[in-house]
């Protein structure tokens, strides 16, 4: 059963139906994989949503950072932005059982050899720690208490990885990494602040998956989250937010031989909108 990965959706949901053709053309019981952002600022956030689910027990996602947007928007703990597209699932019959199924996601998935995440990984990490610190996440996201999550999960600090961390600054930190991160530096300390371009004007700061001798140079990581990146294959990473939502491409890798499938998308979004 090959692998595809699949990119950023952001509701795009027509998009995603014609990309799903095409690898269904290619393989007619594929396993399927999101890097998270499923949903917002497209036009059927909610219909992408059911489309997921529906696809059963060959398909997995890791959560973005527009899909916990949504479990806070949902729950009042944070308020709708300017370009959220968001309201359906929130007026949705089945919005609880939607919400309920997305809490449950992981953070990070690891298979022969490939770790996928929605962001990065700092370069302390290892492939199997990355999975262990992604569960103390998930345990509590999943768990009784996971609305008090959600209410101090948002923030940038601690900006660095310690393993000393404790409580919400080691979570936030777990989470703000594996769904935000972009830049960092050789220790790993990231910058949340810079979120376009490709390159990063603050001396000692490197794009994250450039920082020489990192713990995952040795696995394939497979993220999303950074459209400016575009396509990128290099033995080390696969970088699949090819702009959907910006009048780009949906795109999805095979891990088993790295063919690439591609869709055309319209312009949903403008450049600088948001």
């Amino acid at each position: 059963m090959p692998t595809y990965v699949i990119g950023d959706l952001q509701g795009c949901r027509t998009k995603l139906t014609e990309l799903l053709e095409r690898i269904h053309a290619h393989c007619a019981d594929p396993r399927l994989i999101f890097v998270g952002d499923l949903v917002n600022r497209g036009p059927n956030s909610l219909e992408t949503l059911r489309e997921v689910r529906e696809l059963g027990d060959t398909t997995n996602v890791v959560l973005g950072n527009h899909d916990l947007h949504l479990l806070a928007v949902a729950n009042g703990i944070r308020p709708q932005h300017r370009t959220d597209t968001l309201d359906e699932i929130l007026d949705a019959p089945d919005r609880d059982e939607l919400l309920d199924w997305l809490r449950h996601r992981p953070l990070a998935i690891l298979e022969n050899d490939h770790l996928m995440v929605h962001a990065g990984v700092l370069p302390q990490w290892t492939a199997q720690q990355t999975i262990a610190l992604s569960q103390e996440v998930e345990q509590m996201l999943q768990g009784p208490d996971w609305l008090d999550f959600l209410r101090q999960m948002y923030g940038n600090q601690p900006a660095r990885w310690e393993d000393r961390l404790e409580g919400m600054d080691r979570l936030r930190c777990i989470v703000n990494a594996l769904t935000r991160l972009r830049f960092c530096s050789a220790d790993g300390t990231m910058d949340l602040a810079t979120s376009k371009g490709v390159e990063i004007e603050l001396p000692g700061y490197m794009r994250w998956f450039d920082v020489p001798g990192r713990n995952t140079e040795d696995t394939t990581v497979v993220f999303g989250h950074w459209s400016t990146l575009g396509l990128i294959m290099r033995p080390d990473i696969i970088s699949l937010d090819t702009g959907c939502l910006w009048g780009g491409k949906l795109s999805a890798v095979c891990l088993d031989d790295r063919s690439v499938i591609q869709v055309d998308c319209p312009q949903y979004q403008k450049p600088g909108s948001i």
